[in-house]
């Protein structure tokens, strides 16, 4: 699929069917995510990949969507702090931008393998980490729901025109 198809298709899926997604398929799409550039490919996160119902159940409960309940598995992304690259000038940590690019090559990869995504930012963090036993420097970043969409809607994308983002000096 061309780049541009793809990012075209690829959206917020809240609506999941019930089918499996097979740890083959999990693997597929970890495999290509991990390719994601990092800086200095230091690759500072960690992805725990929930599948099994006790652990799904924990997890859900950071989140209180009815949508997010009915995903069958749970990515959850963590920034590592302690093997980020710090830029020399300022010391500025590139952790959480690396896990951003890494999540978005996930999402994209995903989409192109059939499957739904959906970033998750807002949830209980401090719970989530409890959960994972992670360490202080150990943050989560996002929940990433995966699962096989229940429809093949594509909503219309609302984005802001190239003007009102693009600074031509």
């Amino acid at each position: 699929m061309k780049f541009k198809e793809l990012a075209n298709i690829r959206h917020s899926v809240r609506k999941f069917s019930s089918k499996e997604v097979e740890k083959e398929t999990l693997t597929q799409l970890l495999d290509v995510a991990r390719k994601a550039p990092s800086a200095v490919n230091f690759q500072p996160f960690k992805v725990f990949v929930v599948t099994t119902n006790e652990k799904l159940e924990t997890i859900k409960e950071c989140y209180h969507r009815d949508w997010f309940k009915a995903a069958p598995v749970v990515l959850v992304v963590v920034s590592d702090y302690d093997s980020g690259w710090k830029r020399a000038s300022d010391n500025k940590n590139h952790a959480d931008i690396d896990v951003a690019i890494f999540t978005d090559h996930l999402t994209l990869q995903a989409a192109d393998m059939g499957l739904g995504t959906c970033w998750v930012c807002n949830f209980d963090v401090e719970k989530t980490a409890d959960l994972l036993g992670l360490t202080p420097k150990q943050k989560p970043v996002a929940l990433i729901p995966v699962g096989y969409p229940a429809d093949d809607n594509i909503p219309v994308k609302k984005r802001k025109g190239i003007d009102d983002i693009a600074v031509w000096i």
